[in-house]
């Protein structure tokens, strides 16, 4: 009798477990009205700070969703990406030919999506006080492939600049930024010296400038901003007069060639997932107060408008075609 007891309770509890293992997944993303689940995230650390200061806005209103966000640069994000490993990837430059291939291989559509804009600041130590401005061919002397062990000074530059050695700092060659870059100011996405301390990691390139009188660099604006008591900007002259990269600069256009687009890219392989449907939907509608918080242009409201429409029928397009069990 007490065999057939302890049998018949280990039936009950398996076809409890099977019940509610059934209504898990016929609820994916919600759970009493709630949503639930991760949303994984990684790429641009440009884009990394308004990103994260989505993911924690979001978490307030969706306390049970795990959103995680990681910073391997634009392209280390589309690798991962294009493998269906993340919802989401940042990045600070559009999607290259390679990595379009890459997705269409693993049969994954996706949507870019534009979230902000962002101009890169050319930065130098506060102790340089001979540098106040710089022009685009400057720069490209710097910097172009052709410079490495022959461009090495600040008086090769300029003859009234110090004869003491340049040292360069700058995101390393997965970063959209460092894509960016080279093709304003090179020509070619991709085409620079290789002599300089490199990093996906913004704050290592703060701190080199920072503590190193004869350092230039350059990176995000909103990096900058963040640190603007350790490090001295510099205008950019692109053809009709320095500028300096700002907050109006960057938005009415003249702050050029290094103003650009930022952009987030929705995964169809996430399409059934409703808890990365309502965070993008949520970025969108909250992108343009939470980039103008860490530094960046948000975009205008009827802009954002139109990245919502496009999203919304993305969704209506593309739904349906693939289901999740994550």
């Amino acid at each position: 009798m007490k065999i057939n007891f302890i049998a018949v309770l280990f039936l009950f509890s398996l076809v409890l477990f099977a019940s509610c293992d059934s209504q898990n997944n016929g609820n994916e993303g919600s759970e009493n009205g709630e949503f639930t689940g991760s949303v994984k995230i990684d790429g641009s650390s440009t884009v990394y700070p308004i990103t994260e200061a989505v993911a924690e806005e979001f978490r307030t209103v969706a306390p049970k969703v795990r959103v995680t966000v990681g910073i391997s640069g634009t392209g280390g994000g589309f690798k991962k990406f294009c493998r269906g490993e993340k919802d989401i990837s940042d990045a600070s430059r559009p999607i290259k030919q390679k990595e379009i291939d890459a997705c269409g291989e693993q049969g994954i559509k996706y949507l870019e999506l534009t979230v902000a804009y962002d101009g890169l600041a050319v930065i130098v130590n506060p102790q340089n006080d001979w540098v106040e401005t710089i022009t685009v061919e400057e720069l490209k002397k710097i910097w172009e492939p052709e410079a490495q062990n022959k461009i090495m000074r600040w008086n090769q530059v300029r003859p009234e600049w110090p004869d003491e050695e340049i040292r360069l700092y700058g995101p390393g060659v997965a970063s959209g930024t460092y894509d960016y870059f080279t093709e304003a100011i090179v020509g070619e996405s991709g085409a620079s010296r290789g002599d300089f301390t490199a990093s996906e990691d913004d704050n290592v390139l703060v701190q080199g400038v920072a503590s190193d009188k004869y350092g230039l660099g350059f990176f995000g604006l909103a990096y900058f901003e963040e640190n603007r008591d350790k490090l001295k900007l510099i205008g950019v002259d692109g053809g009709n007069g320095p500028v300096k990269p700002s907050l109006e600069t960057v938005k009415n256009g003249t702050y050029e060639p290094l103003s650009r687009p930022l952009f987030i890219y929705f995964n169809s392989a996430s399409i059934d997932k409703k808890q990365v449907i309502e965070f993008t939907s949520f970025y969108l509608d909250n992108a343009a107060t939470l980039s103008k918080d860490v530094g960046y242009i948000p975009l205008t409201d009827e802009q954002y408008g139109e990245q919502k429409s496009r999203f919304n029928a993305f969704i209506s397009n593309v739904g349906g075609t693939n289901t999740s069990d994550e």
